[in-house]
């Protein structure tokens, strides 16, 4: 599974020192990795003259999701687009995302029962999972930790905040272009457990995302989870997709990159 690690873009070109869309592409050259994820469109010829991937598209945001009825148009839009693009440079996922329960400060805003924003959820999804299929493209729907409230580490007030939640919404719509975006560091700090949870739900999972707990950091011993033991439970199961680093860098990055994919080597 070695062969199957990607870097995350945001996380890098957003960090300090700040890397342009040229070094992240070298940088995964340098490491042998397949490709990058969440890297911008205008910035996939640089994958394609390479001959790789971005493994993970953005579309709507955390915030404004598919839980409130009145984002539904807003977000419809943009994921045809992602998968669009996906489709057309064939890459495989599309993120996407519950959105916040409570969107009382927005015009015409409101906050959104989790009863609620399921069935808003599974409606959209349904709209779109055809397209989807159509185009051979996966919606990964991703939890995120809403415990912890620091720039960048959490998210609160996000709605699809446990794993169950988001895996109710994924097997209601009965696609098999709408799975789970196992975030390990997200998973972690919300409901633990996490081998059960990869072993319980192998055939719900579409793409990994990794970084170390506490801090969303690099990968190292001295951090909770044994990202060792974590790897072998995706292995177990026939996981075959990719692996995204989406922790925040120090000013040595390649060398914590370095560290990170050690530390995930079975």
């Amino acid at each position: 599974m070695n062969n199957r690690h990607v870097i995350a873009a945001w996380p890098f070109i957003n960090g300090t020192p700040k890397w342009s869309a040229k070094k992240l592409v070298r940088t995964a050259r340098k490491f042998k990795m397949p490709g990058v994820e969440l890297l911008d469109v205008e910035h996939w010829p640089l994958l394609k003259k390479h001959n790789m991937i971005c493994a993970a598209t953005r579309s709507h945001t955390y915030v404004r999701g598919m839980n409130n009825l009145g984002h539904h148009t807003e977000c419809l839009a943009i994921l045809e687009d992602s998968i669009s693009a996906s489709a057309t440079a064939g890459f495989p996922n599309v993120m996407t995302f519950t959105g916040l329960a409570d969107t009382s400060d927005e015009k015409n805003g409101s906050v959104v029962s989790a009863s609620d924003g399921m069935k808003n959820c599974i409606a959209g999804y349904k709209q779109i999972v055809g397209m989807a299929e159509k185009k051979g493209v996966t919606l990964i729907l991703e939890p995120l930790n809403s415990k912890v409230d620091l720039p960048r580490q959490g998210h609160p007030g996000y709605q699809g905040d446990h794993i169950n939640y988001c895996l109710e919404i994924i097997k209601a719509v009965g696609s098999p272009s709408l799975k789970l975006l196992f975030d390990v560091y997200h998973i972690q700090i919300m409901d633990g457990d996490l081998i059960s949870h990869i072993r319980t739900n192998a055939e719900y999972i579409g793409h990994v995302q990794m970084a170390g707990v506490p801090g969303r950091r690099y990968i190292s011993k001295n951090q909770e989870i044994n990202y060792r033991a974590v790897i072998r439970a995706f292995e177990e199961i026939g996981y075959s997709g990719y692996l995204g680093h989406e922790w925040l860098p120090g000013r040595n990055a390649k060398r914590e990159l370095r560290m990170s994919i050690e530390n995930c080597t079975i």
